[in-house]
């Protein structure tokens, strides 16, 4: 099963780069023109474990975030383009607030954040995260204020939004597990009464840990958060590319592109 899952993803991103490579062409040199790209290299990174977002493999960064940034990066004439996985989504970060990363995508916008990266308008997904209990407990949510007084935990590095993260830190009792393996352990340990994740990385993750029917995914989502493509501020090729990722970013979402290569992967691997 474990390879059938590896060829789908292998199919599935050569389909998505190949799409995306399309899309971007036809508008690639007028782009090219406005900013006039002196960028000779590129590193990008992000989440480790988020497909179809983004997920580690072989030391680097892939999935259809990663095919998104380095096409809009090729066609912006960058010649060098290295995806690198620091280990964990912290160190991610901590890359992009060192200068160790140029671009890192697939991040949501909070206030710390904002100190240390350049973030491109418009986002360009939104990204479903999910409330998970263990199977067969009970728990009634339909707000956040249902989730005062249980114990919570979630993966370390993760934001959910300023205004989520505000309300974590103010009202809830929210651990941080190293790995999003680790989140699972500690709710079905019993340490934990939830989990708070993206539904469909989580759903993944729980497939690949052979616990989905230990768990359960409640219907409602906790929240929805806008992911962006965000540049490191100690990144030199900031100002020369900024514009011409803004606009390869808006012509994939004004299309429809960025959904139909999501829904399309959603419906392989998440059912």
């Amino acid at each position: 099963m474990a390879m059938n899952v590896l060829l789908n993803l292998k199919v599935m991103m050569k389909t998505i780069r190949f799409l995306i490579l399309a899309l971007l062409g036809f508008f690639a040199s007028a782009v090219f023109a406005q900013t006039g790209s002196v960028c000779e290299a590129l590193v990008i990174t992000g989440h480790p474990a988020y497909p179809p977002v983004a997920w580690a493999a072989d030391g680097k960064i892939v999935g259809s975030s990663a095919v998104l940034v380095t096409a809009i990066a090729q066609q912006l004439q960058v010649k060098k383009i290295s995806s690198v996985d620091f280990g964990s989504w912290q160190k991610a970060q901590d890359a992009i607030k060192e200068g160790k990363a140029d671009i890192i995508f697939g991040v949501y916008k909070d206030t710390a954040r904002v100190a240390y990266m350049n973030y491109i308008d418009p986002p360009y997904m939104q990204d479903p995260v999910a409330i998970v209990i263990r199977n067969g407990d009970s728990l009634r949510y339909s707000e956040w204020s249902d989730l005062k007084g249980k114990k919570g935990v979630t993966n370390l590095g993760e934001s959910y939004g300023t205004e989520l993260d505000a309300y974590i830190v103010q009202n809830l009792t929210v651990a941080r597990a190293n790995g999003v393996d680790k989140a699972f352990d500690a709710l079905l340990s019993k340490q934990a009464d939830y989990l708070i994740i993206g539904r469909y990385p989580g759903k993944l993750e729980a497939k690949k840990l052979n616990i989905l029917a230990k768990v359960h995914f409640l219907p409602k989502n906790v929240v929805y958060g806008d992911m962006y493509v965000a540049f490191s501020k100690k990144s030199k090729c900031y100002a020369s590319l900024q514009a011409g990722f803004s606009d390869g970013l808006k012509k994939a979402v004004s299309s429809g592109t960025i959904d139909g290569l999501l829904d399309q992967a959603n419906k392989q691997f998440y059912k």
